[in-house]
């Protein structure tokens, strides 16, 4: 039996808002999220991961934490056994004024059926529909599989589970419904076209890792700009993750519940209406970050 080589690598899930709008630094055709080999003058794994970021974006990175490392045989092009040590980060970024705008991609334009703020009163929604009737033909004469797509994409007035994103993805690859799995079908053309190697399985673990953060770390606060809007926070959770929240309750939660935030003093006349106040957030969530959290009302 031959020897099969080993490589390692780092693979940044950078993620960032801009304008209510959600992107991940991926370029390339097939899209690419930014990987490169280790390197060894770096004190640590995240110092190399920040300084890795900030060449690729021109961006620094404020949270970042060690997702997860990936070594399955088959992940590369050759016959090397890649391990890639995939690392999330948020930073505060304009995409239009990036040093090269063309690096990021639209967070659901890679993941789409993971976006439900398009949703209608009615629910109205071409490729879930599409996604569902493909699933439940798979599921037929497997109570098994049919379980898991009920309890993953919410069918039959299940809740919808937003931190279940890579869940969503294995289910979807194992159904031969996305570009990457073997064989796959027609639908694939609807939810979207594959990353290179299995850099989406790696996206969508940094979706599901940043998404149940949410619930319980303030990390938020490590996309948006010093100072906000109330709105511009909301538009932020609900691009995150990829739903809308409901207005009162969200802005009780942070207003009164948590004390997440202050007024500044100051308002913002970009709001096309009467001026928002604006605030920012409060120095006991930055020194505290690590120990509690935002607990915004996601639905569920």
């Amino acid at each position: 039996m031959s020897d099969v080589g080993l490589s390692a690598e780092l693979v940044a899930v950078v993620l960032a808002v801009d304008d209510g709008h959600p992107w991940v630094l991926a370029a390339g055709e097939p899209p690419a999220l930014p990987a490169g080999p280790l390197r060894v003058e770096e004190e640590s794994l995240q110092a190399g991961v920040r300084e890795f970021a900030r060449e690729h974006s021109g961006f620094d990175l404020g949270y970042v934490e060690q997702l997860y490392t990936f070594a399955d045989l088959g992940r590369s092009s050759d016959d090397r056994r890649m391990v890639s040590i995939s690392y999330l980060g948020l930073t505060r970024a304009q995409i239009a004024g990036s040093v090269r705008p063309t690096d990021w991609s639209a967070l659901y334009d890679l993941l789409p059926w993971e976006d439900r703020r398009h949703l209608d009163a009615s629910g109205a929604d071409r490729l879930g529909e599409e996604i569902e009737r493909a699933l439940r033909r798979w599921s037929i004469g497997s109570e098994e599989r049919l379980d898991r797509c009920r309890f993953l994409f919410a069918y039959d007035e299940r809740p919808w589970r937003p931190d279940l994103a890579l869940q969503r993805y294995e289910l979807l690859w194992e159904a031969r419904l996305v570009a990457e799995s073997p064989s796959a079908g027609s639908i694939s053309a609807l939810t979207a076209g594959p990353m290179l190697h299995d850099h989406r399985r790696i996206l969508a673990t940094g979706l599901s890792r940043i998404r149940a953060k949410l619930q319980y770390r303030p990390v938020i606060f490590e996309l948006m700009p010093e100072t906000f809007t109330l709105l511009a926070l909301q538009e932020t959770v609900e691009a995150i993750a990829g739903q809308h929240v409901h207005k009162q309750n969200f802005r009780r939660a942070v207003e009164v519940q948590h004390e997440l935030v202050e007024p500044t003093g100051e308002v913002s006349h970009e709001t096309g209406g009467r001026p928002a106040k604006l605030y920012r957030f409060r120095g006991s969530v930055r020194e505290e970050r690590a120990q509690v959290g935002t607990k915004l009302p996601l639905p569920r």
